[in-house]
């Protein structure tokens, strides 16, 4: 079965509406007039926006495999340069801490 937007918007709209809130009913309660209406509204734009972005992802994903990702190569450079960079800092740490007091009175 071929997904289109207007069988994804029936289906968010469909999944998101509460069975009670309709054209046809009427409000029960203060929140559920207009401004109720307007949230679910809102809401349902929301979903949308969301789940359509997330199809033109896959869709982006399935048609072009090589976006772009990071290589092994590139993750174990960076990891051994944030170790030698904490490595150094710790040892500079160390030894201001052990000769702190004869440092004092430069």
């Amino acid at each position: 079965m071929k997904h289109t937007a207007a069988r994804t918007r029936r289906a968010v709209l469909h999944a998101t509406t509460h069975p009670r809130t309709g054209r046809r009913t009427t409000p029960r309660a203060p929140g559920r007039g207009r401004r109720g209406a307007r949230s679910w509204a809102r809401a349902n734009g929301a979903v949308l926006r969301l789940t359509t972005r997330v199809q033109e992802g896959l869709q982006e994903a399935v048609r072009r495999p090589d976006r772009g990702d990071i290589s092994t190569t590139t993750v174990i450079i960076w990891v051994a340069a944030v170790t030698g960079a904490l490595l150094i800092a710790g040892t500079i740490a160390v030894v201001i801490s052990k000769y702190n007091g004869q440092l004092n009175g430069l």
